[in-house]
């Protein structure tokens, strides 16, 4: 069984649109799938949107995106997980190319991805200056990360003790363990944080963690961005 695995906190607005590309994703597989929302003690209608678009809710309390991924997997029953985030629409293209991936030997990978959506100048730029570095390093990003259940657990998952990069730190894990592949094809995240905070705010944040490194990663303070109150996207207002 392929299990999708959707860490969620709070994302009753933007989860309607991940799952409906999530079913018809595994639909056009034509085997087994489920969808798993791990979600991480939401206080708006995230479990009851997950269990009307036909997914199994975990619910959890972490508030720590890491330990979510990793109830959602160990909650799964599939021996290939793909971890999508919540505001994450991946087609059937990506993910038969991961499941193939991993058929073909490879214990996990990741792809590319694009955000959707009108972004400001800055973050048209920022992303032109670091999205080469997770090419070169072969990562997979956050939004879109697929590993055998054997080499999730060889790794032991996630790393629990990280709130931010936990996906560049599993992917290096995972390297350790056999083939990982970055996939061609891409996924549509949302560009949601990138239209609601200011290149000041992101910038601030990433030099914490370029100047504290793994120290700054190990505690929610400081991490607003991923942790702080969700605001509201410009673009929806």
């Amino acid at each position: 069984m392929i299990s999708f695995i959707v860490p969620a906190y709070n994302e009753e607005l933007l989860l309607p649109a991940t799952l409906s590309a999530l079913q018809a994703a595994g639909q056009a597989l034509g085997e087994p799938f489920e969808i798993v929302v791990a979600d991480d003690a939401s206080t708006d209608r995230t479990a009851a949107v997950a269990e009307e678009h036909g997914a199994r809710v975990v619910r959890v309390a972490h508030r720590q995106i890491a330990a979510t991924r990793n109830s959602g997997a160990r909650e799964a029953k599939g021996d290939l997980l793909i971890f999508v985030d919540a505001d994450t629409v991946v087609n059937s293209a990506v993910v038969r190319a991961a499941v193939d991936a991993m058929r073909n030997g490879a214990v996990g990978g990741g792809c590319d991805f694009r955000f959707e959506g009108r972004l400001p100048l800055w973050a048209r730029l920022m992303i032109f200056s670091f999205r080469p570095a997770y090419r070169v390093g072969r990562l997979a990003s956050g939004s879109f990360l697929f590993c055998t259940r054997q080499a999730f657990e060889a790794v032991g998952g996630f790393d629990a003790t990280l709130f931010a990069a936990e996906e560049a730190v599993m992917s290096r894990a995972l390297h350790r363990q056999g083939r990982f592949v970055v996939l061609r094809e891409t996924v549509l995240t949302s560009g949601r944080k990138l239209r609601a905070y200011s290149a000041w705010e992101l910038l601030s944040v990433l030099s914490r963690l370029a100047f504290f490194g793994r120290r700054a990663l190990r505690k929610r303070q400081g991490l607003d961005i991923w942790y702080g109150a969700r605001r509201v996207d410009p673009q929806s207002e």
